[in-house]
């Protein structure tokens, strides 16, 4: 019955609630629910009255709400089901954030996407509403190379930057997922409906608000915890001093998560967020597909844009062929012994690197001493 239990809990608890995360830790969801519904003690935890009013008629609100999901296409999944995304419970860890934190206790989802295969490599492209051009351009391209790269790209379906995302994503033919504030089943914003439907066709609506449950202004702020976690890293793209984009930022730094931001002119007012979270350090500077896909990556990842970078003579050589031609200097002719001690390899080492660096017109020998002949880092 936990699915259920949860189902309950969704209805009862505004998601996001710091108070059913304290004790869904301590107490399993079947105890909280029954304690809510005056069936169980909690020991001497006091149940907030508003949760104790909206309990009184639950039997009545699940039975619409499945009837309302079923009509939509909606499914009901929980951490126990193949579509639940583990990284999710990280959410249980954190602070509140503008009264929100914790992991959801359920998921509402409408699409063919199956949600957890999508989040293994997923990035979220957000950004203001009020975009600029310059914005809506950088937002498009960013997310059509992330999803060519293989990238799954997840936002909330907004105006601006995450319509811009969305589409991106489709021009590549691959999926993507929006996390509404709003239940599954509505259009928020109602003149994005057609790019709503478009996302459920290829990817996946995604909402832990139940069905037909209006966004708020405070749903929009927990909502953001959600694209953060389901994503390896958060991409801003244009922001203002309080730009809501910049909570989604905060939740990801917060989770751990590759935090990064694409920068704007410097006149731009739309990107003061943007550039005042690189300053401090808040996040990575990105300037484009490249940059992103390498932060995502991981250390030791290479760039397409490296790899493709044609191959100097100097890349060519041996390591310590490398190391001893560092060691050189135009002007003054060394003996092995000292070049030796220069780079820290052995004079063995030397001596034979030196011969292949002649071979090559590198190095010079004067008698003795060798030179730098000429230069290897040009291709």
């Amino acid at each position: 019955m936990t699915r259920h239990d949860r189902l309950g809990l969704s209805l009862v608890v505004e998601p996001g609630d710091p108070r059913l995360c304290h004790l869904l830790r301590i107490h399993e969801p079947a105890e909280v629910l029954a304690a809510i519904q005056g069936r169980h003690r909690l020991g001497d935890t006091r149940i907030p009255e508003a949760w104790i009013e909206r309990g009184r008629d639950l039997d009545r609100v699940v039975e619409s709400t499945a009837a309302r999901a079923k009509a939509a296409g909606l499914r009901w999944v929980t951490p126990d089901g193949t579509e639940w995304p583990a990284s999710l419970a990280d959410l249980d860890h954190l602070e509140p954030l503008h009264g929100a934190t914790g992991a959801p206790v359920g998921l509402w989802l409408r699409g063919v996407g199956q949600l957890a295969e999508m989040c293994e490599r997923s990035v979220a492209v957000v950004g203001a509403r009020d975009c600029t051009t310059y914005g809506a351009e950088c937002a498009s391209e960013l997310a059509a190379d992330c999803a060519d790269a293989g990238w799954n790209v997840i936002s909330g379906a907004a105006y601006g930057v995450d319509g811009c995302a969305h589409r991106g994503a489709f021009l590549m033919n691959r999926p993507t997922a929006g996390v509404l504030a709003c239940g599954a089943d509505l259009d928020y914003p109602k003149s994005h409906a057609a790019l709503i439907a478009r996302i459920a066709e290829v990817g996946v609506v995604v909402s832990e608000q139940a069905p037909g449950e209006k966004a708020l202004k405070n749903r929009f702020l927990s909502r953001n915890r959600l694209i953060a976690a389901l994503t390896r890293g958060t991409v801003v793209i244009e922001a203002a001093e309080r730009s809501g984009s910049l909570n989604t930022l905060n939740w990801a730094d917060q989770l751990g998560r590759t935090t990064m931001g694409l920068p704007g002119p410097v006149t731009s007012r739309q990107s003061t967020g943007v550039h005042a979270a690189i300053r401090a350090g808040k996040a990575v500077l990105v300037c484009g597909s490249r940059d992103v896909i390498a932060e995502l990556s991981g250390l030791g990842a290479v760039t397409e844009e490296q790899a493709s970078l044609p191959l100097t003579e100097f890349d060519r050589l041996p390591p310590a062929a490398r190391s001893t031609l560092d060691g050189l200097e135009w002007s003054v002719a060394r003996r092995v012994s000292e070049i030796a001690s220069t780079v820290r390899l052995s004079t063995r080492e030397v001596r034979a690197a030196l011969d292949l660096l002649e071979r090559r017109g590198l190095a010079l020998r004067q008698g003795t001493e060798w030179s730098l002949s000429r230069r290897a880092d040009v291709s």
